[in-house]
């Protein structure tokens, strides 16, 4: 990943990838992949609506919480959960976008149609 000083951010479960300068916001690396990242406060850790999930293997490739971050996600930050506005690119790594919660619900309830539909 990444090449000639740059960052390559991929975006699960899409795989939306932006090639970025170290200290690039993962919000704004979002944009320029056309990844989704819900966002409410235009980035300034007020919404939270902007959390990623980093995998263990890539926490080192963000700069370190900010005090808002540590502020507003306590212990999630222990479980891998960082605001995208706030967590900057160190280094190329991979990161998970939660399904939107709305998206989910609906999700689940056309999955149990479907398997009421079946019996």
């Amino acid at each position: 990943m990444g090449d000639k000083g740059g960052c390559e951010v991929e975006f699960g479960p899409e795989g939306q990838v932006a090639n970025v300068r170290p200290g690039t916001t993962l919000l704004e690396a979002s944009r320029r992949a056309r990844a989704s990242v819900r966002t409410r406060c235009g980035g300034v850790a007020g919404c939270l609506m902007c959390k990623v999930d980093v995998p263990p293997a890539y926490e080192d490739a963000l700069t370190l919480p900010t005090e808002a971050e540590r502020r507003k996600l306590g212990p999630l930050l222990e479980q891998g959960v960082r605001l995208s506005c706030q967590a900057r690119v160190r280094r190329s790594l991979r990161v998970e976008i939660p399904e939107d919660p709305l998206k989910a619900a609906v999700r689940r309830q056309l999955e149990r149609q479907r398997s009421d539909d079946l019996w």
